[in-house]
């Protein structure tokens, strides 16, 4: 009787840190490195320095990135196996910039449009299990006080 009581207080505890695990600690957030420093998706708004939009009406937007096919032709690429990410390259230090995407952002943040037409400020190529389309432009456009190109970055991926 002692074993099935044990038993019984034991399986919803497993239960609950499993959900935990994958609820409650998400793995690395999208992240590329930039010269000495990184740039990551911020996983509260309130944590982020720079924030950005997205939008679905070009006129809009205040940047826009168009997504490409080919890695050659673009601006930024990802193209990131989760189990290669090298984790250690985006550990979140004081000169980190954390990026949020917001739905309401102020006047001054970015607002981003994804196109695949050729009029953009930036080309992205994204073949990723961990990075989407709209976390590369969030990344690419944060890093890049929204117009700058960027000249050189590498990734690091959700661990």
């Amino acid at each position: 009787m002692l074993r099935f009581k044990i038993l019984a207080s034991v399986v919803p505890l497993l239960i609950a840190g499993l959900f935990a695990r994958s609820e409650l600690m998400p793995g690395t957030p999208p992240c590329i490195v930039l010269g000495d420093h990184s740039v990551q998706i911020a996983s509260s708004p309130w944590q982020a320095q720079r924030h950005v939009g997205f939008t679905d009406d070009p006129s809009l937007a205040t940047v826009r990135v168009q997504i490409v096919d080919d890695a050659a032709s673009a601006d930024f690429a990802v193209t990131d196996d989760p189990d290669a990410a090298d984790s250690k390259a985006c550990r979140v230090t004081s000169a980190t910039q954390l990026v949020a995407i917001t739905s309401r952002s102020a006047a001054a943040d970015p607002v981003i449009y994804l196109t695949r037409d050729n009029d953009a400020d930036y080309r992205i190529f994204v073949s990723s299990k961990s990075f989407s389309a709209r976390d590369a432009a969030a990344l690419v456009v944060g890093a890049g006080d929204g117009h700058p190109r960027i000249t050189t970055a590498s990734i690091g991926g959700r661990s």
